[in-house]
């Protein structure tokens, strides 16, 4: 779980996920303690075997035996090793590893996207079969030259996470009434739900914080304050990157001009969409398409 993410050492995994944005590996994991409360950059799947608790946002899971784990990177989470000795597999992946293919709903259901859903999946026999195969065949590919061989890693991901999808999560866990959650989930789901834009006719109906407040029938601020409370980051910095990960799709994977996208996107000026989008990436649309 997070000791495997932070094997050998958390300066090469970083080092790898900057080089890369993908990690999988077998594990073997001591005993330990709690790791550190917090967000991370990256998203996780694990593959664990043994005893462990999942210290997940304001609940504690308890994990005994097989289970599937997958984390994101907007809910705070610690892990401890219950057991004398955890193995397993992980795959440790960032955001814009999964941004082909981040348009897919089964990806924006699945916990790694959806920040109220669960993490943990108890797994029988058959199901951990599956999932260890899967595992073991992302490490053969990942150790050829293959020349598409993120475009795999990406498809095995979405295996993955369809097992899970079909899967019931796990109920050991003590949960708490939280309205900063509730409020957080119902506004990413609200975000999610504006995209992908796939046609020309399509436009982004709610474009601020004050938007989605207002459809969710509270005050901005109760808003700002949940989503803030539960992620780390601003409602505006949720909307932005949302709307900055669907630019950069539109861009590689369609042929709309730089004006469509930008009124697509809610944009009453392309200029306007070119200053945002290079004030956020450091690169104007068309630079970005083309490089």
């Amino acid at each position: 779980m997070e000791v495997p993410v932070e094997y050998p050492d958390l300066t090469l995994i970083n080092a790898i996920l900057n080089l890369r944005g993908f990690k999988v590996s077998r594990n073997r994991v001591p005993q330990s303690g709690p790791t550190a409360f917090g967000r991370r950059h990256y998203y996780l799947i694990v593959l664990s075997i043994g005893e462990s608790r999942v210290h997940y946002d304001d609940r504690t899971i308890h994990l005994d035996g097989v289970y599937l784990l997958l984390l994101n990177s907007k809910v705070p989470y610690s892990t401890e090793i219950v057991s004398e000795k955890q193995s397993g597999y992980s795959c440790v992946f960032t955001e814009s590893f999964v941004l082909p293919i981040m348009r897919l709903e089964s990806l924006q259901q699945s916990p790694l996207f959806n920040v109220g859903a669960m993490p943990a999946f108890k797994l029988d026999a058959q199901q951990q079969s599956r999932i260890t195969n899967i595992f073991d065949t992302m490490i053969e590919h990942e150790a050829t030259d293959y020349l598409y061989k993120d475009d795999l890693m990406r498809n095995y991901i979405q295996l993955i996470v369809h097992e899970a999808l079909q899967m019931r999560p796990t109920d050991h866990f003590m949960q708490y009434n939280n309205a900063s959650l509730r409020i957080t989930t119902h506004f990413m789901e609200m975000l999610e739900r504006q995209f992908p834009l796939e046609n020309l006719n399509e436009a982004l109906l709610l474009k601020n914080a004050q938007d989605y407040a207002t459809h969710l029938s509270i005050h901005v601020n109760t808003l700002n304050r949940a989503v803030k409370e539960i992620t780390g980051k601003s409602t505006t910095a949720h909307i932005t990157e949302r709307i900055i990960a669907e630019a950069k799709s539109l861009l590689q994977y369609t042929d709309w001009s730089v004006s469509d996208i930008a009124y697509a996107l809610g944009f009453e000026y392309p200029n306007y969409f070119s200053s945002f989008f290079k004030k956020a990436t450091g690169n104007t649309p068309k630079f970005y398409r083309t490089r």
